[in-house]
């Protein structure tokens, strides 16, 4: 096998390795991934499913007037001012966590309810999220600062 060859076959076996390596990576990942949607795309990307077998997060702002308390579950509306979406979360709410405050909370969809493991609200007056921030401006419902 003369030089060309070689430096080919040297190549080919470099790119092929970086390609397997690329593809397990990928593959580990996969079960850490979790995906952001807005009540819209929520609604829009799933429609009719009555279920979402992965973990994922949906953000917008806690629906004003909405907020049950039944024992340990608190039930709340999440919207960005386009479609709602019905939150189960069991379990200690952060202290921020309040009516027309934006947040993201972490679960799973079924049944057409958005059951979160967690929920996290905005630290301060001026910050937002910002995944729920560009779905406001997106929709043309932002009132915060420009930026």
């Amino acid at each position: 096998m003369n030089a060309k060859y070689r430096r080919l076959f040297i190549t080919i076996i470099i790119i092929l390795t970086l390609g397997l390596a690329t593809k397990l990576i990928l593959m580990a990942l996969e079960d850490n991934i979790v995906y952001f949607y807005t009540p819209n795309d929520l609604i829009e990307k799933f429609g009719d499913t009555k279920n979402i077998q992965n973990k994922i997060r949906i953000g917008g702002l806690v629906l004003e007037s909405s907020i049950k308390k039944e024992g340990e579950k608190t039930i709340f509306m999440i919207t960005d001012r386009k479609k709602e979406v019905k939150v189960v979360f069991k379990g200690p709410l952060p202290d921020l966590f309040r009516e027309g405050q934006g947040i993201v909370a972490e679960g799973m969809f079924q049944n057409n309810n958005f059951i979160a493991s967690e929920v996290l609200a905005k630290h301060d007056e001026n910050y937002m999220p910002p995944e729920v921030a560009d779905a406001l401006k997106k929709n043309n419902v932002w009132k915060g600062a420009s930026d």
